[in-house]
């Protein structure tokens, strides 16, 4: 299966990445000279980022001006012998560039196009631009982010885009699914701010049926107790989930409150909500007295969800992670000297055609010549092409 990525920073490569770690050849396209912004993002000390080689890996770099009418036309060979185009610009790009959906589809009558864009390819803010922070705030989400009483907060990853990025994958499929049934295309809309409202769960029909006004709340859980971050003697943050009936009562007996786990009140969720300070306050003064290893010991034993927040030092040691192969060693090249890397392993896991890295994200323009070559390009034109900036 062939995937054209004309996308670029975050969402339509990170959905050009997860078809490419399943084997899919995804060629992505990037600006000649500049490429993908992302190259030049989190930069320490490399040409390309590890951010770039990570959400790229997998993939063939081609170097193309889909501005220029030998670029169009060259994407369009392309698209003949692709099954999916992925893109992620503003709404309005592709078109004005001549490569607009019925452009695209004379190409490839049975082609599955995906679009991803801040606010989607229709409505009045459809020409709005939108980034995955914007989205957070315009989707709902980041007004439920932070404590009440200080200004709402972003998570520290692109969690707009990345979501984002997995609805467009699970379009594509269905895509290509109705493809198989029907021998036509599907154009799969994905907006970022939809991508986060789905996350928002009963938002709006709690609000809607009864006028529920939900508060930030910090490093809990609204409206589910107990579940929060707690801190142990030696510093570390615990996060402990007791928000089922049967796991509240032994994680009050694993904390010496037996008395708390034969309350009636507390028998259900709406009791405990109405108690949950105190709740907390007896969970805190438990673990505040104990080093995160034995309380995370006494709650294992107890059988109560918890674990302790990992740095990213403590990631790379950690025996289940690299049980699961979650953790990878690739050369990268850094400063003209190669060098081995740890990146993030594959996901999901299949046991019959697992994904794998085969190689991380190529440097600009790596695969231009191998992948034009295969359209009938000889090596003038591509010398021609390259001269006037089309590749």
């Amino acid at each position: 299966m062939r995937v054209l990525e004309l996308g670029n920073f975050i969402a339509a490569p990170s959905a050009g990445r997860l078809l490419a770690d399943f084997g899919a050849d995804v060629i992505k396209v990037e600006r000649p000279n500049t490429g993908d912004e992302l190259r030049r993002w989190r930069v320490h000390s490399s040409d390309t980022s590890l951010l770039f080689r990570l959400l790229n890996r997998n993939k063939k770099s081609v170097t193309l001006d889909l501005s220029t009418e030998e670029g169009r036309d060259i994407c369009l060979r392309l698209v003949r012998k692709s099954d999916i185009v992925l893109e992620n610009f503003r709404p309005g790009t592709l078109e004005r560039w001549g490569l607009g959906p019925d452009v695209l589809r004379s190409a490839r009558p049975d082609l599955v196009l995906v679009r991803i864009s801040g606010y989607g390819q229709s409505g009045p803010y459809r020409d709005k631009p939108g980034f995955g922070g914007v989205a957070e705030a315009f989707g709902g989400l980041r007004n439920l982010a932070g404590f009440p009483d200080r200004p709402p907060v972003r998570a520290g990853v692109s969690l707009a885009d990345s979501v984002a990025s997995l609805y467009a994958v699970i379009g594509a499929l269905m895509g290509l699914i109705k493809r198989g049934t029907t021998g036509r295309g599907e154009s799969v809309d994905v907006a970022l701010y939809e991508a986060v409202f789905s996350l928002t769960e009963s938002l709006i029909p709690d609000f809607d049926a009864f006028g529920v006004v939900p508060q930030r709340s910090g490093s809990a859980l609204a409206g589910i107790v107990p579940s929060n971050t707690y801190r142990c003697a030696d510093g570390a943050y615990v996060v402990i989930s007791g928000n089922s009936t049967p796991v509240f009562k032994r994680l009050m007996v694993a904390i010496g409150r037996p008395d708390l786990a034969d309350e009636p009140s507390l028998a259900d969720n709406a009791g405990r909500v109405s108690r949950a300070e105190e709740l907390d306050a007896a969970i805190s003064t438990w673990a505040a007295r104990r080093a995160s290893e034995m309380v995370l010991q006494d709650l294992e034993q107890a059988q109560v969800p918890a674990d302790v927040i990992l740095t990213a030092a403590e990631i790379l040691e950690n025996a289940h992670y690299n049980e699961r192969g979650m953790l990878e060693s690739h050369p990268v090249e850094i400063n003209g000297r190669t060098t081995p890397v740890t990146f993030p392993g594959v996901v999901p896991k299949l046991n019959d055609a697992p994904g794998r890295t085969r190689w991380i994200g190529p440097d600009l323009g790596k695969d231009t010549d191998a992948v034009l070559g295969e359209l009938g390009i000889n090596k003038q034109v591509l010398s021609r092409l390259r001269n006037c900036h089309v590749i």
